[in-house]
């Protein structure tokens, strides 16, 4: 908290939290979702390289969806061989 309110007073900090009034809850439709008040955190968006991330993402996705097919497969062979032991 020290970072953000570094007088020990505190301060709107975008992306974080703000101070607003009752007519801006007002003109929200009474939404107390903090999104539509606090914005974002200036220097969020460019942290990132997007495509790279978007890119290391899908190979995570790929990897993840292979290893879900495995099991399923797995899965679904034991289940097989529980029933026709069983049969």
């Amino acid at each position: 908290m020290a970072a953000s309110f570094p007088d020990g007073a505190y301060v709107d900090v975008p992306g974080l939290c703000k101070v607003v009034r009752v007519e801006e809850l007002e003109a929200q439709g009474w939404s107390l979702n903090p999104g539509r008040y606090v914005g974002v955190a200036a220097g969020a968006q460019g942290d990132f390289e997007f495509t790279e991330r978007l890119e290391e993402l899908n190979e995570d996705l790929e990897r993840l969806n292979a290893e879900a097919l495995e099991l399923h497969d797995r899965i679904g062979s034991a289940v097989r061989q529980l029933l026709e032991g069983n049969g």
